[in-house]
């Protein structure tokens, strides 16, 4: 009897938890899953009045256009320098910030001040400092150099890299500092005990128990640096210099044009090529960080 009550009790436990949770099941059918599989649609018909499946037609004419092999490649350039800079320069000012330096808070504010200002005004900051006629041109002149429209140079990526750093490093550094507040103490003691160095307790120890803290940076920034179009739209409009056309003004500009087939091509190409890179991060993270659960 007591056995059947206890089977009851958890058959109703399972059905207040999945009642629970069916109104977050629907928001997602209905806000993701859906959409993003009338997203697949379009990319395989010729367009949305005929409704004719053409295959892999308009992903063929996208790895055929000018414009979307820029873009990408631009983009993926960008990622792969500021992403791992993003998580270096951060995790080492973390680290910095973890010993008692005179001033740290007034550090810690300074990191995290980017993250109170609104993106226009931060892209205002940065038309001051790069235009033609602005204050780093002007620095250059004085000392006898000749200063350059810096938006429409290759140096361009450059200065979105360095906004990108400056926007996002401080909460990035807030989350490598809550997980170092973290690690054991007792560990660090017995390492210092045994005369381990610095580096071999960073190395060995701190690393071990910061690759989730690592890898949710890594994803972090990844997404950011997807989301890096609105600065470089405020500063250079629809159509930038060659190297800061990014994917988002490929995909902005396409919708712009009503050419809804090469845009959900395209779009489901990203979503493909996140999902791969995102679930690599996962398994390395689960191969590495097993030894530390």
């Amino acid at each position: 009897m007591k056995k059947e009550k206890n089977q009851c009790g958890r058959r109703g436990e399972r059905i207040f938890s999945n009642v629970c949770v069916l109104p977050s099941l629907i928001g997602v059918l209905i806000f993701f899953l859906i959409p993003f599989g009338i997203v697949v649609y379009y990319s395989l018909i010729n367009n949305p009045i005929m409704h004719e499946f053409v295959g892999i037609q308009n992903y063929t004419k996208l790895f055929q256009t000018v414009a979307f092999k820029r873009a990408a490649a631009n983009t993926a350039m960008f990622s792969l320098v500021s992403v791992p800079l993003a998580i270096i320069l951060s995790l080492w000012l973390a680290v910095l910030l973890e010993r008692n330096i005179p001033g740290r808070s007034i550090f810690r504010t300074f990191f995290l001040s980017p993250l109170m200002v609104p993106t226009a005004s931060v892209v205002l900051v940065w038309q001051v400092l790069f235009h033609t006629h602005g204050t780093l041109n002007q620095i250059i002149e004085t000392f006898g150099g000749n200063g350059i429209d810096w938006m429409k140079s290759s140096y361009g990526q450059v200065i979105i890299i360095v906004m990108f750093l400056w926007k996002n490093l401080g909460y990035n550094m807030i989350l490598f500092m809550s997980a170092l507040a973290g690690i054991p103490k007792d560990i660090i003691e017995v390492a210092e005990l045994e005369g381990a160095s610095k580096f071999y307790q960073f190395v060995h120890i701190k690393l071990r128990y910061l690759s989730p803290t690592i890898l949710f940076v890594l994803i972090l920034s990844l997404i950011n640096s997807f989301k890096i179009f609105r600065e470089v739209y405020l500063l250079t409009g629809d159509y930038p210099y060659d190297k800061m056309y990014m994917l988002q003004h490929f995909m902005n500009n396409t919708f712009n044009s009503l050419d809804y087939q090469k845009l959900s091509a395209a779009a489901v190409l990203f979503s493909l090529v996140m999902i791969i890179v995102i679930a690599i991060l996962l398994i390395a993270e689960n191969f590495f960080g097993k030894d530390v659960e």
